[in-house]
């Protein structure tokens, strides 16, 4: 490697006052660490490799790469409506922390200098509300465009250490990235420009095989490292600190940097890490005294699923048939049904992104993960007989993912059990958790069962974690949150995490899986008592069906409630400046806020419509 080719860390002059106060002029550096912008080498829009990564016919097009990762989330991540919506609230917040956001959600214009920081050290622009952007949303990614999201050669140039050998900090994007000016193969050949890398090793002298650019193996793409550097998510730390810490609820501050998201934590915390803990630090216990179990389950063994097909392949240009093993397809697959849908429907069309096909597998792949591979469900009921006033159930929702379920942003996300007990007849007796697709209200009764994390702003005075306003509604205050209300979400299988203030649950107890032991179970025992009605006639059937929901009633209506509130302007008035505007396409002429507002209520899209995940159903007898 070329030396001095990433470029120093960019430390701006920093005064702990100007946390709170309007954003000074040369601004507040909320991303210290990792590679800066300044590249050497930019990072290429997807198009430089969809000539070679992208198939157009034939069975094996929606495995290739661009094809799989084309309707992801991660492809996408700067065309999300209600990423901009909190991100007009997190400014507004938090003057100027869109450049942390910014950073993950389009790395082209934020290494390219579009957003806050520049290639001239001490150098800032107003970009941090993404009007400074490149391109727009419904462009596709060969024109250059900054809403291209997370893309290809992003991620192939990652490096797990720094150009002074700093390791990677896992979470918040504190990515390092290679931007030589030469790459030499394996063979010793050489190539300008920075290496792509992978998990693959090639055959050396096989044109058909071995790519026409620059690679080298990289281990730490199959690694879950990788993916932890962008699922964990900390309050943004500046050169003095981080902005916001933990707080517990008996009011004490824990001086760590305040946990928005712990979705590589979590899975390093439980059993699905554990073969990779045990090679990493030796010996065949786990802190606390469990067994290390022979599992070692990365992200990508989920999220990027294999291909056993002979045909898969992940260039053009490879024959069918050429591949041995298994190849990862680059699906990318979460549990987001919802957003995908309104990306389509927005963007999505031949004429536009033409993505419709891509975005329809996402959803199917996300549906499939949920329905098949997320959890299970199993309903029990006690000995019943004709005349008594109660009928108990349990219920057990057995976590089979390897992290918190749900996991990940927890703004508004959520999942819960919806119990409904029926008569002979098919006549209601009994329902927890109703849920009202009309108004998209979630009755949440005395025994509703919600699995979710809400995180709240430290109130001194009352000496507890406030998670709604004065009028009790819910508040979502990303960046300004500094205490965790509630986290009742599932355990992973063995997970060591329930001593951690960071990740221990709140408000629902999982309790360990022996007595001593340091693991947590991984499933949730719920129990109903379910009155019922003199005459009642039987059997009656309980069903229990596990719902996930992406953004509730409460965020979205927060969302465009802030909006307003803080007068955020329509969106071509708010980047007027732009050369790129005014957009033909996007909010335009209404705020982010109001924008996914209206998507929201758009009786054609839905108002975040719940994923049936699994049900089970038990009857009593008929006496």
């Amino acid at each position: 490697m070329v030396a001095g080719y990433w470029r120093a860390l960019v430390f701006l002059a920093l005064g702990a006052a100007s946390l709170a106060g309007v954003r000074p002029a040369a601004g507040i550096d909320y991303t210290p660490h990792g590679t800066q912008p300044g590249l050497l080498w930019n990072i290429e829009p997807a198009d430089s490799c969809e000539g070679c990564h992208r198939g157009f016919s034939g069975a094996d097009a929606p495995q290739l790469p661009y094809n799989a990762w084309a309707g992801s989330m991660k492809a996408n991540a700067a065309r999300d409506p209600l990423f901009w919506a909190a991100l007009d609230v997190a400014n507004r917040d938090l003057p100027g922390v869109g450049d942390y956001c910014l950073r993950c959600h389009s790395p082209m214009g934020w290494f390219g200098g579009r957003v806050s920081k520049t290639a001239t050290p001490g150098s800032t622009v107003n970009g941090e509300n993404g009007c400074l952007l490149q391109g727009n949303y419904a462009q596709p990614d060969y024109k250059g465009n900054d809403y291209g999201g997370i893309n290809c050669q992003y991620c192939h140039r990652m490096t797990p250490k720094g150009p002074a050998g700093q390791s990677t900090a896992i979470g918040s994007a504190r990515v390092w990235l290679d931007d030589a000016t030469e790459c030499t193969n394996p063979d010793g050949s050489t190539y300008g420009g920075p290496c792509r890398r992978g998990p693959y090793r090639y055959n050396s002298g096989n044109d058909a095989l071995e790519p026409p650019h620059g690679w080298v193996q990289s281990s730490f793409h199959s690694s879950a490292e990788i993916c932890g550097s962008c699922h964990n998510v900390d309050a943004p730390e500046t050169t003095a600190g981080p902005v916001k810490t933990l707080i517990l609820n008996d009011g004490t501050d824990t001086g760590v940097t305040f946990p928005v998201e712990r979705t590589y934590s979590e899975w390093l915390r439980s059993e699905f890490s554990d073969l990779i803990y045990r090679d990493r630090f030796g010996g065949d216990a786990l802190p606390g005294g469990a067994p290390a179990i022979a599992r070692g389950e990365t992200c990508q063994d989920c999220h990027m699923r294999v291909s056993l097909s002979p045909d898969a392949r992940a260039c053009v240009n490879n024959p069918l048939g050429s591949r041995t093993g298994t190849l990862s397809v680059h699906e990318f697959v979460g549990a987001n049904t919802w957003v995908p849908k309104l990306l389509k429907a927005k963007y999505g069309a031949p004429d536009q992104l033409d993505r419709e096909s891509a975005f329809d597998r996402t959803i199917a792949w996300a549906r499939e993960l949920l329905t098949d591979h997320s959890a299970e469900v199993a309903v029990t009921l006690e000995p019943y007989s004709a005349g008594q006033a109660n009928l108990v159930a349990k219920v057990k929702v057995t976590n089979l993912s390897g992290h918190k379920l749900p996991t990940g942003y927890a703004e508004g996300r959520r999942m819960w059990l919806n119990v409904v007990a029926r008569d002979a007849s098919n006549q209601l007796v009994f329902e927890s958790a109703a849920y009202d697709a009309a108004t998209a209200v979630l009755t949440e009764d005395p025994q509703a069962r919600v699995y979710e994390a809400l995180q709240g702003i430290w109130d001194s005075a009352s000496a507890s974690c406030k998670v709604t306003d004065a009028l009790g509604r819910k508040k979502f205050h990303f960046v300004l949150n500094n205490c965790i209300a509630k986290d009742s979400r599932i355990p992973p299988l063995g997970f060591r995490g329930g001593g951690d203030p960071s990740l221990r649950p709140v408000g629902l107890s999982y309790p360990p899986v022996a007595p001593g032991d340091a693991r947590l179970v991984n499933y949730d025992l719920a129990t109903y008592t379910i009155p019922v009605p003199p005459g009642t006639s039987l059997p009656i059937t309980v069903r229990a069906t596990l719902k996930y929901q992406v953004s509730s009633r409460d965020y979205i209506e927060f969302l465009q409630r802030e909006s307003a509130a803080a007068n955020i302007p329509a969106e071509n008035t708010l980047c007027s400046a732009s050369p790129e505007r005014p957009f033909d396409a996007g909010p335009q002429n209404v705020n982010r806020g109001q924008f996914l507002y209206d998507l929201w209520n758009d009786p054609v899209l839905g108002k975040s419509p719940p994923e049936d995940m699994r049900s089970a159903a038990a009857s009593t007898g008929t006496r």
